[in-house]
């Protein structure tokens, strides 16, 4: 039996850690899209430009 939830544990280390690295990988991207989306000008109020 210590087999089975040796094994288990494995696959619920994996999953935790797939999971983080999914969750950073999310952050990292919004993080990106806002820098990206802020340098082209569409963050930001047009009527400065004025």
């Amino acid at each position: 039996m210590t087999g089975g939830s040796e094994l288990l544990g494995h696959l619920l280390h994996d999953l935790l850690v797939k999971g983080i690295i999914v969750a950073v990988a999310l952050v990292v991207l919004a993080v990106g899209m806002t820098v990206i989306w802020r340098m082209a000008g569409r963050g930001v109020s047009r009527d400065r430009d004025r």
